[in-house]
């Protein structure tokens, strides 16, 4: 399948770097969101299953925000486990009613964002699981970092590996060095099945203004998520040393 060992190579690299299966057994759950990242993610380690010298366990997760009050259909994706042979649990929330309804967020993404962690979090522990992979790649990363910076005027970014210890997780983003434009094109190629959004928001955020500005600066100074992560690692920031 093209591409997919050179982007087994990179989710390895990320793995190894981090620890992020430091002993055998780790039951890890992935996050399905039924975006094309996730869907990446959850197959990658399915492959990764076979031959990584840790021996882990998968579970998909997957929590319908159930948009403008209606189900979304992810059968499409259940059948992926199936093929994969991953238990795939389906949680219908209230999150949009939450978020849009009751609340009225102006930051409606920050707000859904944290109540979704939450929920995955605690799905993950019921489910018996000590980990939970999330699908955030290389521009995911550069991203927060310049959000952080430009909103906050703080120097931080998510971390590679965070340790809940409330719940006892291990939270681990093993796609940090993919490039999303990788991620699309196996995507594509690969026939995996993705779920559009049909969040009310969608592609009018913040962070999809911040894209817009590292796609200009990377026209002028070259890959500016290189440079990012590449900063990041030899400041030590947020634990990317």
């Amino acid at each position: 399948m093209s591409g997919e060992k050179h982007l087994l190579s990179l989710l390895r690299a990320a793995i190894d770097r981090y620890d992020m299966i430091p002993e055998p057994g780790r039951r890890i759950a992935v996050g399905v969101s039924g975006g094309k990242d996730s869907a990446a993610l959850l197959v990658l380690l399915a492959r990764l299953r076979r031959f990584y010298p840790r021996p882990f366990s998968l579970t998909a997760i997957t929590l319908d925000p159930c948009f403008n009050g209606q189900p979304a259909d992810y059968s499409a994706v259940e059948v992926l486990c199936e093929q994969l042979e991953v238990p795939y649990l389906l949680r219908r929330t209230d999150l949009w009613e939450i978020v849009f309804q009751k609340r009225r967020e102006s930051n409606p993404c920050s707000l859904c964002a944290r109540l979704r962690r939450g929920m995955l979090h605690r799905l993950a522990a019921e489910a018996g699981c000590d980990t939970v992979a999330l699908g955030h790649h290389r521009e995911d990363a550069a991203e927060t970092f310049l959000m952080n910076l430009l909103s906050g005027g703080t120097l931080d970014c998510f971390k590679p590996v965070t340790v809940l210890d409330r719940r006892h997780i291990r939270l681990i983003r093993p796609l940090i060095f993919m490039p999303e434009a990788e991620i699309a094109a196996y995507v594509r190629k690969s026939g995996l099945p993705v779920v559009k959004s049909r969040c009310p928001v969608d592609g009018c955020t913040n962070r999809k203004r911040t894209r817009e500005l590292l796609d200009e600066l990377s026209r002028q100074y070259g890959c500016m998520e290189d440079k990012i992560l590449s900063a990041m690692q030899k400041a030590g920031l947020s634990g990317w040393q």
